[in-house]
């Protein structure tokens, strides 16, 4: 993924994404995997990637994604995952093995 954006790819991201890694860095500080520094090198490499947020989320969350959660076992913040890449036509890059499971049964492509 780093290679595509390199070479001038836009990452889409659900509206909930750049809190969660924010969460996750502020988390691996706490449990001093991470240096106060290097939180703060990775959030400020973190500002300068292509990302588009998708604001759309939210006005969905009490429809389309809860509905998406309850039909497939998942939480509704790994369906605004699923959904976007769905609606977008997009791969979704995703490590999670129930995920990309979940992703492939609903013919959404799976970034490599």
């Amino acid at each position: 993924m780093l290679d595509a954006i390199a070479e001038g790819a836009t990452v889409e991201v659900p509206a909930l994404w750049p809190l969660e890694v924010a969460n996750v860095l502020t988390v691996l500080v706490r449990r001093r995997k991470l240096t106060e520094r290097e939180r703060q090198t990775a959030l400020g490499w973190l500002r300068q990637l292509p990302v588009r947020i998708d604001h759309e989320m939210a006005s969905l969350a009490f429809s389309a994604l809860s509905d998406l959660a309850s039909a497939h076992g998942l939480s509704v913040y790994d369906a605004a995952y699923l959904e976007l890449a769905q609606r977008r036509k997009l791969a979704l890059a995703c490590g999670d093995g129930s995920l990309r499971k979940i992703a492939e049964k609903c013919g959404v492509q799976l970034w490599k």
